[in-house]
Formats: structure tokens, sequence, C-alpha cells
């Protein structure tokens, strides 16, 4: 926390995002743009340098470990675990955060209400010291030697950033892994192909009433996990505002008064306000099935249970976690009752934005493993 800390500090000094210039997004109609910094233009060629980055298991201590250690694309960018392990073994206090669509999230991680940068985020696992991820402080110029004395980081520097006469730098290096994770779109998930490409039969009858759940005031799930993100935190070009909340979900109230877990208390770790214990950003539900176990300390293993939390109005409220509802949960978390048939019908539409195209596209996979024609198409060969 003291490295979040100190880090998101220099948020103050970043410029505002812009449009996207000319890069090719390839995205359908119905979605608007990102937005992206000013000072780190998208191109194809720094998405492929950060591809490449990405996947480096030398971009850390041990040389065991790269950002895909953590971030799978067969998961949505994700991992099975709990919570994350650093090069030392030491445990993340946090679930790791699925990739898809991060480039319309307008504050990073689950709870820091500055960062608003994936640029400056990355500076996070690389360096930061508490908890210890990737393990790289202290190690800038080892970092710096590898970029100028590998070939292929030699070449793929130069054409990301053509106009720096040293562009083998850290700072290019966390535009570069921005402007991957930024490629990361996934909008080809069944429900979009029946709710805004007109194929009726892309999901099931289940599905459909399972959407009308979801979007129902009974649930009122769309409060929090709405818009073309299923997130209520989102910025792009057609925006005049970035929207950005954050929600206690009564997981905890180990108290009574609604106190979360020491490490995992939400946006008052930062703020020192207590009406903000145990409020954390609410995620894309985009690949949900994929991205298990769920909330933000991972405590939370299937979809199912998900439910089981939110139809007793926060977990806190269960008998086997106290007895009593955590007194600050948001609004919405107010309880409700579903038939055999509705829960069927809500898992049903759950698992219909799944992108199955995303977490197999090899334009986003391992370039160690796989190669592509062109960064931007991603056509295996």
């Amino acid at each position: 926390m003291r490295s979040l800390i100190v880090i998101t500090a220099l948020l103050l000094c970043l410029p505002v995002a812009t449009a996207s210039g000319d890069y090719h997004w390839q995205l359908p109609g119905w979605v608007p743009k990102p937005l992206v910094s000013p000072d780190n233009p998208m191109s194809a060629s720094k998405v492929e340098l950060g591809r490449f980055l990405f996947y480096d298991k030398r971009l850390s201590q041990n040389a065991q470990m790269a950002c895909a250690t953590c971030h799978e694309q067969r998961h949505a960018f994700t991992e099975k675990r709990a919570v994350a392990l650093g090069v030392t073994l030491e445990q993340h206090p946090r679930n790791t955060m699925p990739l898809a669509n991060v480039a319309y999230v307008p504050r990073l991680t689950w709870a820091n209400p500055l960062l608003d940068s994936l640029e400056a985020q990355a500076l996070i696992p690389l360096f930061g010291q508490a908890p210890v991820e990737m393990g790289l402080a202290g190690r800038e110029a080892a970092v710096t030697r590898l970029l100028l004395r590998d070939p292929r980081y030699e070449r793929l520097f130069r054409q990301a950033f053509a106009t720096e006469a040293a562009p083998h730098t850290l700072a290019n290096l966390t535009k570069a892994l921005a402007a991957f994770q930024r490629s990361l779109l996934s909008f080809d998930a069944p429900y979009d192909r029946y709710r805004y490409g007109g194929d009726t039969r892309a999901i099931t009858a289940s599905a459909k009433r399972g959407e009308k759940l979801f979007f129902s005031d009974k649930l009122a799930c769309f409060h929090c996990h709405g818009g073309i993100n299923f997130s209520d935190s989102v910025k792009h070009q057609k925006l005049a505002l970035e929207e950005v909340a954050f929600h206690n979900t009564g997981l905890y109230n180990v108290d009574g008064k609604g106190a979360y877990p020491q490490r995992n208390r939400g946006v008052m770790e930062l703020t020192q306000k207590p009406e903000d214990m145990g409020r954390f950003r609410a995620p894309s539900l985009r690949n949900i099935a994929l991205t298990a176990p769920y909330m933000h300390d991972g405590s939370v293993a299937t979809l199912s249970e998900v439910l089981d939390h939110y139809a007793a109005g926060g977990r806190a409220a269960l008998h086997t976690h106290g007895g009593n509802p955590n007194p600050l949960r948001g609004e919405f978390v107010k309880g409700f009752v579903l038939s055999t048939r509705e829960r069927a019908d809500l898992l049903a539409f759950l698992h219909a934005l799944t992108d199955t195209s995303f977490v197999t596209n090899p334009a986003h996979a391992d370039p160690f493993v796989f190669k592509t024609t062109s960064p931007k198409k991603g056509h295996q060969k």
C-alpha cells in the first residue's frame, strides 16, 4: 500500500485522456472508441511491443513471472487464484482483475480513486514493494540493459517510438504495456450478437429471461453493472464526463459496525473516511463465467455463490458470517428471492456474456509461442 500511495501521487501530473487518433480499433459500430493519453497515441507497432513485454518473464526479479502469469488469456486475463502471488510468494491482498476492455475503465485496480492511467498502473506490479509483485525495485538499470541488448526489443522499440533518438526507456516500456492492454477488446459475446447484432438465436430462451431479471428492479443488478461494459465506472469518446463509482456490497461486517478485514478496507485505505469502508469498484461482468473466484479478495468461489451473496443482502447477512448485514452496504444490496428457474435463467444470461473469440484470439496470445502476420489483424501463421 505504501508503494501504491507514492505512485498514485504522481497522477496529478498526467495528461488528460483524449480521442484515440488513427489507430484501427476493430470495434463494432455500436461501441464508441476508448480515450487514451495524448502523450501515448495508439499504434499497431506499440501494441505489438507491449504484447512481447506483457509475456516476457525476464521482466521480474527471478525471470519466472510475467504480467501474463497473473493475467491469463484463457481466463479473460485474470487467474484462478483467490489472490495473486508475487515473485517472493508474498500474497497480494486482492484478487487479480480481468483486463477485458480495460481501455474503458476510468479508475484502475479495485479501490484507488486516483489511479486513472494504465501507464502509471504498470509501475505498481513492476516496481511496487508493498506487496512485492514482479520485484523489479532497484533493478531499473538491468531492465534498461535488457531492452537495449535484446535484438528483438532493439528493433521493436525503434518501430514503436520511431521519432525518438533513444526510445529504450522505462517510460516507453509502460506506454507499450498500456497500449497492449487497451487493445484487449471484448464485444463479441453471444449477448452482443443478440442485443446489438439482431441475432435472435444467439442466446437461449433461458438467457433472455435472465436478461429481464438482470435489468429488473427486483434484482437491481444493472445499477452497478450496466452500460457497454457492464460496469458503472466507464469512460469513452461519447461521454461528456467519465463515470466513476465505488460500492460496499456487504461482503463483511467483522465488528458489527460495518468493518472490513485489515488490508482490504476499500477506498477508505486512501481517503481515511469512515464512509468509504468496504467500497470497491464494480468490475465488468463481461466474461464473468471465466473469471472465478469472485469479489475483491477472491472469497466467493462460484457464480451461484455470488447470487447467494446478493440474495442475502450481502454475505455478512448470512448466518455463517455473523448474521448481521453490513450497515454501510449500498442501497441496491437489499436482497431478493430467486426461484430455481430464475436462478438458472440468471446464470444462463451471465454465461451469455462469454466472448470465446476474445480468449482465443492469437493477437492477444503469447508472442513467444504465437506469431501474427499483422499486429492489427492477429492472423496466426
